[in-house]
């Protein structure tokens, strides 16, 4: 096992068009970090620098202690796992896990070895003499994934391995996946669009726009302070209302939402970071799961209104999503189902002000909170 490090590594393609800046980042020995961002973002470019299949425009690529810019795919001691499961269709499943040992000359005892061992971890035994035109969408990945086990790397990259398979049995694949990173420790680069897979594999999250790392954190610290505007409208479902205003002073420091249609006390903790900000414009981040509707017996100390005219109710049994505007914009709040409100309803929304993210509008950098 080894880890892997990208210092300032850029890609640019014929004719200048930029699809990575200065990527910088680690992976661990032993973690699993995903890449993560929407289309066209540089993350499976930045996949397929670190195995090989793309050239490093400028910048260092290191595997373990060894700088491998120049080292060919095969020589890098990775496996790589694609979105299309790439196997050969005139090989039983045996065969294809065997391929890859059998073009290095490895003993054939050995490669049996590995091939059953790969077969008892990911539950294919019973289909080893099977082709992949009889296999499920959930078995076929599974072999994809024994040709990278049997190989036995330093270093695992999964490419969106997932998309092809349907809900239900991605929920599966992802639990599968990250169980088998955990038990192997193999250290891992995955890539996917999808911020779920994101939040629930990850040891650590990459987060990608436009050719530019964003943030790296973990799940929860992505979650918790996300550092640009786009990472906080990216992690999280739904994704977290940004609303226009501007600070100013009234007894202490406030957030005064546009048209004034309502003001939230600014947090003591966020006070000093936001001083810069008087009387200029500022956005505030309220995440949809950090509102109520207020409760009479039990009011919650401290906390602030948000009012909201309701266009549309989403109940979901163990939530509802309330769809609507406040401030003249959209915006989103998740209850839970005790009472479902009215469609064309009025409500005032409870949220407690430390829960409160604020941004730049300018450079679009978290402020402070």
């Amino acid at each position: 096992m080894a880890g892997v490090r990208l210092q300032d590594v850029r890609k640019v393609y014929p004719g200048g068009d930029i699809a990575v800046h200065e990527a910088t980042f680690e992976v661990h020995n032993g973690e699993f970090l995903v890449l993560v961002g929407p289309s066209g973002c540089g993350k499976s470019t930045t996949l397929r620098m670190i195995a090989g299949l793309e050239a490093i425009s400028t910048g260092h690529l290191y595997i373990g202690d060894r700088l491998v810019n120049d080292v060919p795919p095969s020589e890098r001691d990775i496996a790589m796992v694609f979105q299309s499961y790439a196997l050969y269709p005139h090989m039983s499943v045996r065969e294809n896990l065997a391929f890859a040992l059998k073009m290095r000359r490895m003993d054939a005892a050995e490669i049996a070895r590995r091939v059953q061992d790969a077969a008892t971890l990911l539950g294919l035994e019973a289909v080893l003499d099977k082709r992949p035109r009889s296999l499920s969408g959930g078995q076929r990945q599974r072999v994809a994934i024994g040709r990278a086990i049997v190989r036995q790397p330093q270093v695992f990259l999964f490419d969106e391995p997932l998309s092809n398979l349907d809900a239900k049995m991605r929920v599966q694949m992802r639990r599968e996946i990250a169980a088998l990173q955990h038990r192997l420790g193999v250290t891992t680069v995955y890539v996917t669009h999808d911020q779920v897979e994101a939040m629930t594999m990850g040891d650590r999250i990459v987060v990608m726009n436009q050719g530019r790392i964003q943030q790296v954190d973990t799940p929860l610290g992505l979650y918790e302070r996300p550092a640009t505007l786009f990472v906080a409208g990216f992690i999280g479902s739904p994704a977290m209302n940004l609303l226009e205003g501007r600070m100013v002073r009234d007894g202490g420091l406030v957030f005064e939402a546009r048209d004034r249609a309502f003001s939230l006390p600014v947090p003591e903790a966020a006070a000093g970071g936001l001083a810069a900000f008087v009387d200029r414009p500022v956005l505030v981040g309220i995440r949809p799961e950090d509102l109520a509707l207020p409760d009479a017996s039990a009011p919650r100390p401290g906390a602030s209104r948000v009012p909201m005219m309701l266009t549309a109710v989403e109940p979901l049994g163990s939530e509802t999503l309330l769809y609507g505007r406040t401030a003249g914009q959209e915006f989103t709040a998740r209850i839970a189902p005790r009472s479902i409100p009215v469609k064309g309803e009025a409500l005032d929304l409870v949220i407690d002000t430390s829960r409160l993210h604020f941004f730049d509008p300018a450079s679009g950098l978290r402020v402070s909170g």
